[in-house]
C-alpha cells in the first residue's frame, strides 16, 4: 500500500492576516491529509515567520490529537486561541470511548505514559490510570490491551504495528533541499512548471508498498523558487496536477486536496 507524506513550508499560513483564518488555514490541511491518509507532514523553513510556524505545527499536532489527550499534552497558547473552531478530524484513533467496559482484548487506543512514584502508569481516557509494564519516556503512546474489562492491560506498541490508519505526524525540517535530500523514497514535487500528471507518470510513485513524498511551495512562491533551483537530482519528478487552471494560481489547501485526491485515485488503480 501506498505511504504519502507531504511537505509544506513554514510559510502556509502567509496570505491570511487574522490568527483565526491562519487557524483555520492550518486546520484544512490537516482535515485534507487526514482523508487521505497522508503519514508525515514535514514542515520545512521559508523564511523567518517564527509566529507562523509555531501556530502551524502546534495546530497540526493539536487536531491530530484524541480530544481527550489534549489537556494533559498542550499548555494553555494564544496558538490554540481558536481550537473550538476547527473541525474535528474523525480518524479512528479519535474514537476511543470513555466507557470502560467497552475495553476489549486486542483494541488499540492513544494514551498518555506517565511515571507516579516510579511506577509507570497510562491514562486512556476511562479517568483512571492503568499500569503500563515497560520502560520509557512520559507523554503519548499507542497501546493494544492483553485482556478487556474489568482487567485492561495495556502494553505499548509502536505505531507501525496499527494495521489501519492512525494519523499522521508532524515533523520540523529545515530547507527545503534538505527535507527533500534526506528523504528515504520517492519524492513529487508539485509544480505548475511540471509535466502533466498522467497516470503513467504517478504509477511509479504511487504503487506497490513505497513511501512518497510530495512537495508543495508557498502561497506566494513555487516549489523551484523557494530551492533557488538547488533540488539535486534524485529520485524525483516534476509534475502539474492542475494543466488547465482557469485561476492565476491554487491556494495551498486547494492543491493539496486535489493533489492528494488524483494520487489517491493512481493508487487505487494499481
Amino acid at each position: 500500500m501506498v505511504r504519502l507524506s507531504v511537505a509544506i513550508p513554514d510559510s502556509s499560513l502567509s496570505e491570511h492576516s487574522t490568527k483565526l483564518d491562519k487557524s483555520r488555514m492550518a486546520s484544512q490541511m490537516a482535515r485534507c491529509a487526514a482523508v487521505f491518509g497522508v503519514d508525515a507532514i514535514l514542515v520545512y523553513r521559508d523564511g523567518d515567520n517564527v509566529a507562523d510556524r509555531s501556530l502551524l505545527v502546534t495546530a497540526l499536532r493539536y487536531l491530530e490529537t484524541p480530544q481527550f489527550l489534549r489537556r494533559g499534552i498542550f499548555p494553555k497558547t494564544a496558538n490554540l486561541k481558536f481550537a473550538g473552531a476547527l473541525h474535528p478530524l474523525g480518524i479512528p484513533s479519535h474514537d476511543a470511548s470513555p466507557d470502560p467496559q467497552t475495553i476489549r482484548e486486542g483494541e488499540i487506543r492513544e494514551g498518555l505514559a506517565v511515571t507516579v512514584r516510579g511506577t509507570r502508569y497510562v491514562d486512556v481516557g476511562i479517568g483512571k490510570l492503568l499500569p503500563l509494564p515497560g520502560r520509557g519516556r512520559d507523554g503519548r503512546v499507542s497501546v493494544r490491551f492483553g485482556s478487556s474489562h474489568p482487567d485492561p492491560r495495556p502494553v505499548a506498541i509502536p505505531r507501525d504495528q496499527i494495521p489501519h490508519y492512525w494519523g499522521y505526524a508532524v515533523r520540523e525540517r529545515g530547507s527545503i533541499t534538505q527535507t527533500v535530500r534526506e528523504w528515504d523514497g520517492g519524492v513529487i514535487i508539485a509544480t505548475r512548471t511540471g509535466n502533466t500528471a498522467t497516470p503513467r507518470r504517478i504509477s511509479r510513485y504511487v504503487g506497490g508498498d513505497s513511501a512518497t513524498l510530495v512537495v508543495f511551495g508557498s502561497p506566494e512562491r513555487d516549489v523551484h523558487e523557494i530551492a533557488g533551483g538547488r533540488l539535486g537530482a534524485r529520485d524525483m519528478i516534476r509534475l502539474n496536477f492542475f494543466p488547465r487552471q482557469r485561476t492565476r494560481t491554487v491556494r495551498l489547501e486547494e492543491a493539496m486536496l486535489g493533489t492528494l485526491a488524483i494520487l489517491n485515485m493512481g493508487a487505487a488503480a494499481t
